[in-house]
C-alpha cells in the first residue's frame, strides 16, 4: 500500500491527499495517454536530501510529451520546483516521486485535441521495489511470453502510461509463476529489458546490456550504472544479447530508478553465475549508493537539493 502523505501538487496547487481527483471521464483514464517519471529523492550522507537526476528526469517527461503531441501547460523549471516543494511540504528526507502529465476530461473520441493537459506531482516513501532481500541476495526472473512492442508499432523513447500495460501483462504473468521480475524479449527475439527495469550482463569481466536504439526505454539509471562503470575501468558493449547469453552469464544485474541496482540470481529456473550476487554487480551496487547518498560525486548536477 502506498504510505499517504499531507499534500499532492496538481495543476499547479498544493492540495489534500483527499482532495487530489479527476472525473471519471478522464480522457487518459479510458485510453492511456499519458506520461510520467519514477524519481527517487534520498537522506544524503552529510545533511539534508536530494532529488537524483532530477533535470533529467524532467526533461525525459517533456520528452515523452513531445512524442505523444502532449501540450504541457508549465515548462519544466516549474515542474522541477514542484517536485522540490512537494518533498518539503510533506516533511519528507527519503521518497519515491511521480511527475504525470494526462489528459483531462472534455471529448471522449480518440482524438480529444481540445481537453486541456493536467499535470500532478505525487511523492510518498517507498523502500526497495524488489525487496530488501532481493538487493543483498538476488531475484529469480522469468523470460515473459509478452515482447515488449517494435519500434514501429509503439514509441518506445517515450514513458508512456498506456505502454506500461504491456509490462503489467508481463508481470502478473511471472508473479502468478512463483518469480519476482519478468524479462522481455523484443520482436526480433533479442533480450530488451525487464518490466520495469534496464539490464546487464557479466561474462568474463565483461559488461553487456541491450543497445538502447531499439525497443528499450533508455533508463536513467542505466546511463548512471554505465557512468559508474566506466569510471570504474570495466569494459561496456552495448550490443543485440541473445536470451541463452543471460543462462551463461557469471552475473545479471537489473537496475531503474525503484529497483535501484538489483542483482539476479537465477532466470527460467537456471543458477546465474554461482546463484548469489556477483563481485561487479556489489561493486557497482555500492557506488551507486555512494553517488545517490551523496558520498561519491560523479556530476554535481545529479544532485538536486530540497
Amino acid at each position: 500500500m502506498v504510505d499517504q502523505v499531507d499534500k499532492i501538487w496538481l495543476d499547479g496547487e498544493l492540495v489534500g491527499w483527499n482532495d487530489a481527483n479527476v472525473h471519471i471521464l478522464t480522457h487518459s483514464l479510458h485510453y492511456g495517454l499519458g506520461v510520467f517519471e519514477g524519481i527517487r529523492c534520498y537522506a544524503l550522507a552529510g545533511e539534508g536530501s536530494a532529488i537524483f537526476r532530477l533535470d533529467d528526469h524532467i526533461r525525459r517527461l517533456f520528452d515523452s510529451a513531445k512524442i505523444c503531441t502532449l501540450d504541457m501547460p508549465y515548462d519544466q523549471a516549474t515542474v522541477a520546483e514542484a517536485c522540490r516543494e512537494t518533498v518539503r511540504v510533506n516533511d519528507l528526507t527519503e521518497c519515491y516521486l511521480r511527475p504525470i502529465a494526462f489528459i483531462g476530461e472534455g471529448a471522449m473520441g480518440l482524438g480529444a485535441m481540445s481537453n486541456r493537459t493536467r499535470v500532478a506531482v505525487i511523492a510518498w516513501r517507498w523502500g526497495a521495489y524488489l525487496g530488501e532481500d532481493g538487493l543483498a541476495k538476488g531475484i529469480r526472473a522469468k523470460v515473459s511470453s509478452f515482447a515488449r512492442p517494435g519500434v514501429n508499432s509503439s514509441m518506445a523513447k517515450g514513458k508512456i502510461i498506456g505502454h506500461y500495460v504491456n509490462s503489467i501483462l508481463a508481470k502478473r504473468e511471472v508473479l502468478a509463476a512463483g518469480y519476482d521480475e519478468a524479462i522481455m524479449l523484443d520482436p526480433q527475439g533479442y533480450v530488451s529489458e525487464a518490466s520495469g527495469e534496464n539490464l546487464f550482463l557479466v561474462r568474463d569481466g565483461v559488461v553487456s546490456t541491450p543497445q538502447r536504439g531499439g525497443s528499450v526505454l533508455g533508463g536513467i539509471t542505466q546511463d548512471t550504472a554505465l557512468r559508474i562503470l566506466g569510471e570504474l575501468g570495466y569494459e561496456v558493449r552495448e550490443r543485440f544479447i541473445a536470451r541463452d547469453e543471460l543462462y551463461i552469464a557469471d552475473e545479471v544485474f537489473m537496475v531503474g530508478t525503484a529497483a535501484e541496482v538489483t542483482p539476479v540470481r537465477e532466470i527460467d529456473d537456471r543458477l546465474v553465475g554461482d546463484g548469489a550476487r556477483g563481485p561487479i554487480t556489489a561493486e557497482v551496487q555500492s557506488r551507486y549508493f555512494d553517488v545517490v547518498e551523496g558520498r561519491h560525486t560523479i556530476d554535481e548536477r545529479w544532485l538536486s537539493r530540497v
